[in-house]
């Protein structure tokens, strides 16, 4: 992973995220694809599904067919800031990036539902994902769609050339359906438990962004999927903005509750910095302090 060292001048662009969850004999498991080698985003790192907001997400009557109207999912959302619409349209491109990236349709359980297999049969036909759910007159289940965390890419990024403002959703896989990564944007499917992760990302056995990292941290935390929900459930999503600074010529980004951070309370279980050592970035105290 290489490091950023440019100032991006540019708006970050809204994008939605999710986080997928299973119950297993090992305890919790969350989804984790391999984004391709070769993307100008992320290349070669384990990401949760995910991208940003397209406009289409957002039209009238791709809204109409969401299980829950645009008012009731502004407030789950919790962004007053944000315009209802919008609002929506971003459970909308977690739904749509869920399918693209991972063939998971949320909200249906079952693998050979017809919905399911007559989405793939008309994307596959080449339209568009606005065209072939209006088509269907597909509904688009929002309600087991829980919003987690929102992370605000700083104008100093450390390892992408792009700002977001992410969005991060938390739910189950449905009973039924298998994650597959679409060999485009994506080209490995792993479940693992989240300490294992952060174990095999020390190691050096896959590459994790700090998002990621620390969205892992704050799952290890939980033995299930019902707790991990119960948690998001219970409060409003945090606003992370990491915030940047050299520290002896090394790169560290503190989050809230730092005492180098803007933020006096913490948003999340785990280390309150990161520094970019030997070209990824580590908490000053080692895999103990991802896994505490």
């Amino acid at each position: 992973m290489e490091l950023n060292t440019e100032i991006i001048t540019t708006p970050p662009l809204d994008s939605a995220s999710v986080v997928l969850l299973r119950d297993s004999a090992q305890g919790l498991q969350v989804l984790l694809l391999r984004r391709h080698q070769a993307s100008n985003v992320l290349g070669g790192a384990y990401v949760f599904p995910g991208g940003k907001l397209d406009q289409a997400d957002q039209s009238p009557a791709l809204l109409a067919q969401l299980s829950q109207n645009a008012a009731t999912l502004h407030q789950r959302l919790a962004e007053p800031a944000l315009d209802a619409q919008r609002a929506a349209g971003l459970f909308v491109a977690a739904i749509r990036e869920a399918f693209e990236e991972c063939r998971i349709l949320l909200g249906q359980n079952g693998g050979d539902t017809p919905d399911l297999q007559a989405l793939h049969q008309a994307l596959a036909n080449g339209q568009s994902w606005a065209q072939a759910t209006q088509h269907l007159s597909l509904q688009l289940h929002t309600d087991t769609l829980v919003p987690w965390t929102r992370w605000i890419t700083p104008r100093q990024a450390s390892v992408t050339h792009k700002r977001f403002d992410t969005r991060f959703f938390i739910t189950r896989v449905p009973e039924g359906q298998t994650a597959e990564h679409d060999n485009h944007e994506t080209t490995e499917t792993l479940w693992t438990t989240p300490r294992e992760a952060l174990i095999r990302y020390w190691d050096r056995q896959i590459e994790l962004a700090p998002p990621q990292i620390m969205g892992l941290v704050h799952l290890a935390r939980h033995r299930n999927a019902h707790s991990a929900l119960a948690e998001a459930q219970s409060r409003q999503p945090p606003v992370v903005e990491p915030e940047p600074f050299d520290q002896d010529g090394v790169r560290t980004i503190c989050y809230p509750g730092d005492p180098r951070h803007s933020v006096p309370h913490a948003a999340f279980p785990g280390p309150t910095r990161l520094m970019f050592k030997n070209k990824r970035f580590e908490p000053e105290l080692g895999l103990a302090a991802l896994l505490d």
